[in-house]
């Protein structure tokens, strides 16, 4: 989930009376449902429920996917309203790499040697593997994850880089024929799977890697620069990789992949509709389509559940899982006006941390409680559930208060510095498009960090999934 957000105005932005409350609300469920999902909470209850559960709803694609809609929802507004690209990046990359590296980081230090929660450094290719990983797009590139739930900071990866080409070219507003677009391609090629084409080998792996660690900084280079020529440049160099990896080198069945691009464009048609930017009855037509197409290749393509290489138990579990994280946004998004719970408005606030940590911080914690086994009825049930929903907030709330406050707060110094500096050059008079309406943006990956900051300021908006979180291994 990824899973998937701004300092000095954040208190006002994220506040649960805020209009930016009930995204924050939503991050925190959604990081909730799916640290559920890895601590295999169905397994805690007796078995008939548990199974009936686990065969019918499955947690981790729940949140991950309503972690996608809400970067679908937020990310591309953020971009348009600031107008200006090389302060988006700069702005992505100090809200996610600092804690995604502190997070692997830690999870090093506290996971024994072969545990699968942690891959960096624990691969053999070491290089290659701390390379891939800084990407964030090594699920592409025949590369094992970092951490086991950064897949779908990969998603969210190239969701920027596709979104960016997009602005660069004033094509942004065409959100919706993009999404029926994604979301017929899975349909239609739902089975294929592409992993591998790409790589077979140690050696083809490591100049993937390569050639696109070149493609990449050569693209983020152009972006960053401030000229209006390099910036569309490197918006389509960054936008072509991404494409490149995902049609010949995923290693998810074509409806997953496409799936998941078609709900976060269907998020961006949601607050098009909702700010005027485009007609309702044609925000209403792309996302009747994209939610039934999202409904119907679970029957499609997934009746043999595990046996077809996705995360669910089968067909019924991810269709239920995907109409249920329409569902929450949608009533999240009814309810927007009014006040939402401190404690989830917080949790969505920490929530990127919470799902760069909850996975390393269960694997710590269930040989030192002597779990598995654990009584299935009881005490022991409660204690065990208690302890690691305790353990995994408080090292999510450090690893927020700590790090990315901070770099996000740094984030904005070196944004204003450079544009100081260099004054970026607008792009069209038309791209940098401002919303229209009653606008306001935050961020897919974290919520707007809280700081002190005076009430009156505008939230600034800026990222898991990423948004996000992650569930497939």
């Amino acid at each position: 989930m990824r899973p998937a957000q701004g300092a000095t105005g954040g208190a006002v932005g994220a506040a649960g009376g805020s209009r930016l409350g009930w995204l924050d609300a939503l991050r925190g469920f959604a990081a909730l449902m799916v640290a559920f999902h890895h601590f295999e909470l169905v397994d805690l209850l007796p078995s008939p429920i548990g199974g009936a559960i686990w065969w019918h709803f499955d947690f981790g694609l729940y949140g991950v996917m309503l972690f996608f809609v809400v970067s679908g929802y937020i990310i591309p507004a953020s971009l348009e309203r600031r107008g200006d690209v090389r302060a988006f990046w700069i702005g992505r990359i100090f809200r996610i790499y600092p804690a995604l590296i502190v997070g692997i980081a830690v999870s090093i230090m506290i996971l024994p040697e072969g545990d699968g929660a942690v891959a960096v450094f624990r691969t053999g290719h070491d290089l290659i593997s701390v390379v891939a990983n800084g990407t964030m797009l090594q699920d592409f590139l025949g590369v094992v994850n970092g951490l086991a739930v950064t897949w779908t900071l990969c998603y969210e990866m190239v969701f920027y880089f596709v979104v960016t080409a997009l602005f660069t070219m004033n094509w942004h507003r065409r959100s919706g024929p993009i999404a029926v677009g994604l979301a017929a391609v899975a349909l239609l090629f739902g089975t294929s799977i592409a992993t591998m084409q790409l790589t077979g080998n140690i050696g083809q792996v490591r100049n993937l890697v390569a050639a696109a660690v070149l493609v990449m900084v050569m693209g983020l280079a152009c972006v960053l620069s401030g000229n209006a020529v390099l910036t569309r440049t490197g918006a389509l160099l960054l936008a072509g990789l991404g494409l490149v990896l995902v049609i010949n080198n995923s290693r998810a069945p074509a409806f997953e992949t496409w799936m998941i691009f078609a709900t976060m464009f269907a998020g961006t048609v949601v607050h098009r509709a909702e700010h005027g930017q485009t007609e309702r009855i044609q925000a209403w037509f792309c996302l009747g389509f994209v939610i039934v197409a999202g409904a119907a290749v679970g029957w499609i393509y997934n009746r043999n559940g595990m046996e077809s290489n996705t995360w669910t138990a089968g067909w019924i579990a991810w269709t239920a899982s995907y109409l249920g994280a329409w569902l929450t946004f949608g009533v999240g998004m009814a309810l927007r006006k009014r006040r939402f719970p401190k404690v989830l408005t917080w949790l969505g606030a920490i929530s990127f941390s919470v799902y760069l940590l909850h996975n390393p911080i269960l694997h710590t914690l269930r040989p030192l409680v002597g779990v598995p086994p654990l009584p299935t009825t009881g005490p022991g049930k409660l204690l065990w559930t208690a302890e690691f929903l305790l353990v995994t907030v408080l090292a999510s709330y450090l690893l927020y208060r700590l790090v990315e406050i901070p770099f996000q707060n740094l984030g904005r110094r070196v944004t204003k510095a450079v544009e100081a500096r260099w004054p970026a050059q607008p792009l069209d008079p038309d791209a940098g498009s401002k919303p229209t309406g009653r606008g306001g943006t935050a961020d897919p990956v974290e919520p707007a960090a809280r700081v002190p900051a005076p009430a009156a300021r505008e939230p600034e908006a800026e990222p898991s999934a990423p948004g996000g979180a992650g569930v497939r291994a």
